[in-house]
């Protein structure tokens, strides 16, 4: 990678995009600081520079020529950049994504406004589930055109794509020694089952974690990087009812919360929570954080140790 590339992408997050597409990503890596240019040139941009990113894209940020600021994202994935943007402008009049102010397919990058604060995982403060669920909700709410309905993958292509990733992540790393594979494979036969499901289907934001969303003071709580999927509504709210929560109880209790404020049913959700479990727990493990309480009650959601409703 050379000095110029280096400017957008370090070594972790070079990294993140080779086990997300292959080493090819070298290539693209490569021609990035030209197309960058380009793209700045065509929406009449200042770079300013990184912004923290993910698995799926680059990020830049820049400011347009009426000086608002912005962020140019940039993926080696087109298809995933253009969907992605169709999405966020579907969502446009909840208020609660970013506004997109262009998209440019060919090169899969979208240019959306700056939204000022921290992720709620950068923030480390679990919000009242009655705030995420209504957060969810607003998301779930808005009308979609049938034929943009269509084009939406089904939750099975999700929960397939899900567990895949997160299996490989199991099997490379510490959490091998301490996650089971039956567990994993109970939570994906749990998972698949209930995404072939019909009940409650809207459009999903579908990986809807703390890391995706900002507070945005007030301005709320906005979400991002949505992998928009066609599905069970009580799905989005999975991560919210198990983020930093160290009890079977406290689980409960959220569930309770965002099923009755999503109108789900709080036993269907709670049967996502267990399915998803066993994921979290792996990217638990695989960050030294085995044998913690929010660990140890991950397992026992996902092996059904101590479960009853």
């Amino acid at each position: 990678m050379n000095d110029v590339t280096a400017r957008f992408v370090d070594d972790q997050q070079r990294r993140r995009l080779e086990r997300r597409f292959g080493s090819h990503v070298e290539e693209w890596l490569t021609e990035l600081p030209r197309v960058v240019e380009e793209l700045a040139s065509q929406w009449e941009l200042t770079v300013e520079g990184p912004a923290p990113h993910g698995r799926t894209s680059v990020v830049v940020c820049v400011l347009r020529s009426d000086g608002a600021p912005g962020v140019l994202k940039i993926s080696p994935d087109s298809g995933l950049a253009v969907s992605e943007a169709r999405m966020l402008r579907i969502w446009e009049s909840s208020g609660s994504v970013p506004v997109v102010w262009g998209v440019d397919g060919e090169r899969g990058a979208i240019l959306m406004e700056w939204i000022e604060g921290d992720t709620v995982a950068a923030g480390g403060v679990v919000p009242p589930m009655e705030v995420i669920g209504a957060l969810i909700g607003r998301l779930h709410a808005v009308e979609m055109p049938h034929r943009e309905l269509l084009e939406l993958r089904p939750l099975a292509s999700r929960v397939q794509f899900v567990f895949d990733l997160w299996n490989r992540e199991r099997n490379e790393g510490p959490a091998a020694e301490v996650v089971s594979a039956s567990s994993m494979h109970q939570g994906f036969c749990r998972a698949r089952d209930l995404a072939n499901g019909e009940v409650d289907v809207v459009p999903l934001h579908g990986d809807l974690h703390p890391g995706n969303v900002i507070d945005g003071g007030e301005r709320g709580l906005v979400a991002m990087d949505p992998r928009a999927c066609l599905g069970d509504g009580a799905v989005d709210a999975v991560d919210w009812a198990l983020w930093k929560a160290t009890t079977l109880p406290e689980v409960v209790h959220r569930v309770d919360v965002l099923s009755r404020i999503l109108e789900v049913d709080g036993d269907r959700m709670m049967e996502w929570v267990r399915a998803f479990a066993p994921c979290l727990a792996v990217a638990k493990a695989n960050r030294g954080h085995a044998g913690t309480g929010e660990f140890d009650m991950l397992i026992e959601l996902s092996e059904g140790l101590t479960f009853a409703l």
